[in-house]
């Protein structure tokens, strides 16, 4: 079982580094799509690398990534979306990997309600999703794709379950984390509709005196993570063990086989996730979340910093 601390109390209770290690503070809590991370810390190769990682665990990627941006954080997980905020708002910080991408968006739907099978079915239906995040930016593009109109309404996280299942809301765009739970309480009434096309990344992102002035310690930390990456590649049924231990038994490897069916796995960084965050920026200004200036592809580039990971795992990086 991994140890995490709450942010607050992790400078008076954490124990003191080896001799010689280099202290990282990392921003990750265990869950399904990271195995990486996992498998590293169960072999021990974040030590190996010299490393003494202070992991701190926050409720959402999003308060992780504040947390680097404010210097209480080396490193932080996050789906990719918080990026797209910061590179709008001039923030300074780089993304030095990708860890995994889902691809199992879908649009849940209480079927006491009518059946829905195409994207053209959600025509004026009553839809629950959290505004101003990446799972209202995939709802907005199914329904301008589909050249139609609905209604949303917006809830907190946790509450987007209980509202379908009520009737208040006639389907929901949930984050994943949600799915599993959507199932079970609507039972027979449970339906979906998975629309390709958005993917979320699950990023690594580093503050810029890790990027600038401890280069070589995110090489190391980022090393530790290939080796990782390579383990997850070879032997998944030992990762997802590894990933089920961490989460304390909340997924059992048989329900990670599942999930990764929709989830594609592999260190890299690539210019499509720029492209991804150009396009949630474009979105983020049209909503007027973020009052702004449109960003280009060049522009968003420099808020990558692919250094360390091509250090480790050239074949891994396609950037322009």
């Amino acid at each position: 079982m991994i140890n995490l601390k709450p942010l607050a109390l992790a400078a008076s209770i954490l124990v003191p580094s080896a001799a010689l290690a280099e202290e990282l503070t990392f921003a990750w809590t265990p869950n399904p799509q990271t195995p990486q991370v996992d498998v590293a810390i169960e072999k021990g190769y974040f030590e190996e690398a010299g490393l003494d990682i202070n992991y701190v665990a926050f409720r959402t990627g999003r308060e992780g990534f504040e947390a680097m941006l404010g210097g209480q954080v080396d490193v932080t997980f996050m789906a990719e979306f918080p990026a797209a905020v910061g590179a709008l708002t001039g923030q300074d910080f780089g993304i030095i990997g990708d860890l995994a991408r889902f691809t199992g968006s879908r649009v849940i739907v209480n079927t006491s309600g009518g059946e829905v099978s195409i994207p053209t079915d959600l025509a004026g239906k009553k839809i629950g999703t959290t505004l101003g995040t990446n799972v209202n930016f995939y709802l907005d593009q199914i329904l301008t794709d589909a050249g139609i109109e609905a209604e949303l309404v917006s809830a907190a996280p946790p509450d987007l379950v209980p509202a379908v299942a009520r009737g208040d809301v006639d389907a929901i765009v949930p984050f994943p984390s949600f799915y599993s739970a959507a199932r079970t309480t609507l039972g027979e009434n449970y339906g979906e509709l998975r629309v390709p096309g958005y993917q979320v990344h699950y990023i690594l992102s580093a503050s810029p005196e890790m990027i600038n002035d401890r280069p070589d310690v995110l090489e190391a930390f980022m090393g530790a993570l290939a080796k990782a990456d390579a383990d997850v590649q070879a032997d998944p049924a030992a990762a997802m063990a590894a990933v089920s231990a961490s989460m304390t038994g909340a997924m059992s490897p048989e329900e990670l086989a599942v999930m990764w069916q929709d989830v594609d796995i592999g260190l890299n960084l690539k210019t499509g996730l720029a492209e991804l965050l150009v396009a949630e920026a474009d979105w983020i200004l049209a909503q007027g979340v973020v009052k702004g200036e449109a960003l280009t592809l060049e522009d968003m580039l420099g808020n990558f910093a692919p250094d360390a990971l091509m250090a480790v795992m050239p074949d891994a990086v396609s950037l322009p």
